[in-house]
């Protein structure tokens, strides 16, 4: 038995979420449905344009992390935030999901993240984020025992983008493996996929990351080809396990020469897509810690998925383990 189920880590930020239309976007040079990275001063401007907000604790590990817990699994998470209101708002809110999160806090600047997210009629969100904070996240933030008691580590690509972060995922990694335990990774954004593709690569291919989580988009960027079957065979030959979503299409799951397809959660009503590949990887992370089947990992992940889908901001307001319970998963 391990103390955790899943170790989460990634940049800790807190989303402002409004309505737009695509108009919107336009005029402001916002890239659609992607993750933009700004600085200090055009997260103010953009803010200043922003219609009514919903400030919600997000960043794409944290998300994870709060969506395992809500699963009824036993989460922790390695982020940072500042000591000023909206890291106050972050800790208080993924503390009270259960999760375990104890990254110490800056007591000086930068601030603490945040991500203006413009969601436009069709639920796609345009995220547009000042990491703040989150660069300073480095390897003195890891906690050794937390990581080697955690039956899987999973870090975002994001996180990529501040060089501490690497160090400190790199520290996990050969802890996890030392102690016999995993390492995942989400590939995050097919923007990020395209700055850091050969490092994302060698992680795969060296044995520091087990697991790979990616969407159509992410895979194809990762190879460089318009041929996905191409691409779900590369990405199960670099890695042991390949967990690749398809949006209405469902998800495959890849490990060696094995296929399995599982079929997405009907969604009667989308509202906003922020976070659902985030409560994905919860679903699949609570099913295989727990040794379920690979179906039933994507099952439980498509329903998890299938949720946030349906409401606004990146983090179930329901019980995850009781929808769960009703679907007949858990």
């Amino acid at each position: 038995m391990t103390r955790f189920d899943v170790l989460t880590i990634g940049n800790a930020i807190v989303d402002i979420i409004a309505r737009c239309d695509d108009a919107f976007l336009v005029h402001n040079g916002i890239i659609k449905s992607a993750m933009n990275l700004i600085d200090a001063e055009r997260a103010e401007l953009l803010y200043s344009r922003m219609g009514p907000a919903l400030e919600a604790s997000g960043g794409s590990a944290g998300n994870t992390a709060a969506g395992v817990a809500s699963l009824g699994g036993r989460a922790a998470y390695f982020g940072k935030v500042a000591n000023d209101q909206l890291g106050e708002i972050f800790t208080h809110d993924i503390r009270a999901q259960g999760v375990h999160f104890e990254t110490a806090p800056l007591d000086t600047h930068p601030p603490t993240a945040r991500s203006m997210i413009f969601v436009t009629e069709d639920g796609e969100r345009s995220m547009n984020t000042y990491l703040g904070a989150c660069v300073e996240l480095g390897p003195g933030d890891v906690e050794p025992a937390v990581v080697a008691d955690a039956a899987v580590t999973y870090f975002e690509g994001y996180l990529w983008d501040p060089p501490l972060a690497k160090d400190a995922i790199r520290d996990c990694a050969r802890i996890a493996h030392e102690n016999g335990r995993e390492v995942a990774m989400t590939l995050s954004d097919s923007f990020c996929v395209h700055r850091y593709r050969a490092e994302f690569l060698e992680l795969m291919r060296s044995g520091t990351v087990d697991i790979v989580f990616a969407n159509r988009a992410e895979a194809l960027a990762l190879y460089e080809t318009d041929d996905f079957e191409h691409a779900l065979s590369m990405i199960a030959r670099d890695c042991k396990l390949a967990v690749v979503t398809l949006s209405e299409e469902g998800s495959i799951i890849a490990r060696g020469s094995e296929r399995v397809k599982v079929e997405a959660t009907t969604i009667t009503n989308v509202v906003d897509t922020t976070g659902a590949g985030d409560l994905y990887a919860a679903g699949f992370l609570h099913g295989y810690t727990t040794g379920r089947t690979l179906a039933d990992c994507g099952r439980l992940g498509s329903l998890a998925a299938g949720i946030v889908i349906e409401q606004i901001g990146p983090r179930p307001m329901v019980s995850l383990a009781a929808a769960a319970k009703e679907a007949g998963l858990l």
